[in-house]
């Protein structure tokens, strides 16, 4: 409880972040502009915390919220293409009670996985700044510590990869980016996997096969 509470706390002070100009004027615009499809939707529109179980044994490691999805949702990879490929993987891997995620208060609960990202305000076409990431590095630096049980660093994709080895004070060029790429890291093990985009799902980068081998290889690692 303990935990959850510090959790809760950060939560706060990362929502209330406003450190990087250009990130704050891009989620608001496209909170205030919307979709067509979510016109009549109230856009969180500010940074997204991450989200899952205090106890987690697996961190999924994102680049940054979608637009319109987290932007307008508040909660990671939630009500976009990205989502609904992710939480439906997660369900077939045992690591959520259900296969969908469209929006706070849907019922949707993690068990042993936790999941934020590399930037936690939406960027202009989903390319974040270096010095954005580095900004948001202290959030990171925080939520990890409270998340004293993860054993497998799970990335998505190259730049949420490359984000992790900084963070961790490690050399790119010694931990190259691969899908199903594996380094031990003391207590924890970096796992890598391509994005769960659209672009990627669709054109068959990454498929569910791919994905569920990703999942299934991170729980033996993190001995779920």
């Amino acid at each position: 409880m303990k935990t959850l509470s510090a959790l809760e706390t950060l939560h706060q002070q990362i929502i209330s972040c406003r450190q990087c100009p250009r990130l704050v004027a891009w989620r608001e615009r496209v909170g205030q502009e919307k979709r067509a499809a979510y016109r009549h939707w109230i856009y969180w529109a500010r940074p997204v915390p991450g989200f899952g179980d205090p106890q987690a044994r697996i961190l999924l490691f994102g680049l940054a919220p979608g637009a319109h999805g987290s932007n307008r949702t508040g909660r990671p990879f939630t009500g976009d293409a990205s989502g609904e490929f992710l939480y439906a993987a997660l369900y077939r891997a045992g690591l959520s009670n259900q296969p969908k995620a469209t929006h706070q208060g849907d019922g949707l609960a993690l068990q042993g996985v936790y999941i934020t990202a590399a930037v936690r305000c939406a960027p202009p076409a989903n390319k974040p700044a270096p010095e954005e990431i580095k900004r948001c590095a202290e959030w990171t630096r925080l939520e990890l510590a409270l998340l004293s049980q993860v054993r497998v660093y799970l990335a998505l994709g190259q730049i949420a990869h490359q984000a992790l080895l900084d963070y961790l004070g490690l050399r790119r060029s010694a931990f190259p980016f691969a899908h199903g790429s594996e380094y031990p890291l003391g207590q924890q093990v970096l796992l890598s996997s391509y994005h769960v985009s659209r672009q990627n799902t669709q054109t068959g980068k990454l498929t569910t096969a791919m994905f569920d081998a990703i999942l299934k290889r991170a729980k033996a690692l993190a001995g779920l």
